[in-house]
């Protein structure tokens, strides 16, 4: 590790790999942003799904000042964040066959919506199966995963392929495989990931993207505003009103 501090270090990390993700997938943020926006002119919904700590990106478009009011959660049990004991049970249910097919068969999910899929590898059968079957269903797939396991690892699926096979559109978050920036002659095992603050990064600029296309077309996105904001509350409901048919957290 050359001069600087960890946290000097982990900062060029993370703001390198924003850059790159900024340069080199900006065709397809617009394409995503499209890919929303489409759907929200259309009468569709929007759901966003990831396991383990992919899928804090997920909850931070979900219920979010700032950010569009139809975006759901697909929440699979034991897999959406660590507080699930041991912790170590979200792991394994990433590798369990027919789980993300039962998951789609009981949501509202139908043909016309959106998912978006963050799975940093893009390997486990969760994340694939969950982009087969939702593209059965009629959906249209955006998946954000670290195109490089493909390439580096081998798919948990039995079918042999990725995350990255199945969508619509991919957006590549470039994190080398292991999300570990540093190493530290001290320190056995690389360490400090930064593929959170990377895959926040890209849902946050494909829902900015997503927005200013529907006002664009001039539709009024369905955006929320903060809640301690004077007026806050107001707007949200006159927007959790015109669009409740369309939003499934609240229920």
């Amino acid at each position: 590790m050359s001069d600087g501090t960890p946290a000097d270090l982990f900062f060029d990390a993370a703001i390198g790999l924003l850059q790159r993700v900024r340069d080199e997938e900006a065709a397809s943020i617009t394409a995503a942003g499209a890919l929303l926006a489409d759907t929200v002119a259309a009468g569709g919904r929007l759901f966003a799904f990831g396991a383990g700590h992919s899928s804090l990106a997920a909850q931070d478009v979900v219920y979010r000042a700032g950010g569009l009011a139809l975006m759901n959660l697909l929440a699979v049990p034991g897999v959406v964040g660590v507080d699930v004991t041991p912790a170590t049970l979200g792991s394994a249910l990433e590798r369990v066959d027919g789980l993300a097919g039962a998951v789609l068969d009981t949501s509202p999910v139908r043909a016309g919506d959106a998912l978006v899929i963050i799975s940093l590898s893009g390997r486990n059968a969760l994340p694939v199966e969950m982009a087969l079957n939702a593209r059965a269903l009629g959906l249209r797939v955006i998946g954000v995963t670290s195109v490089a396991y493909a390439a580096e690892t081998k798919s948990r699926h039995a079918s042999g392929t990725f995350l990255k096979d199945h969508c619509d559109i991919v957006l590549d978050s470039k994190i080398a495989v292991g999300d570990a920036e540093l190493t530290l002659d001290t320190i056995p095992a690389p360490f400090a990931p930064a593929s959170t603050v990377v895959t926040s990064a890209l849902m946050q600029a494909v829902m900015a993207t997503a927005a200013a296309d529907l006002a664009d077309r001039g539709i009024e996105p369905p955006l929320l505003r903060s809640g301690n904001v004077d007026g806050g509350h107001e707007w949200n409901g006159r927007v959790m009103t015109e669009y409740g048919d369309r939003i499934f957290y609240r229920r």
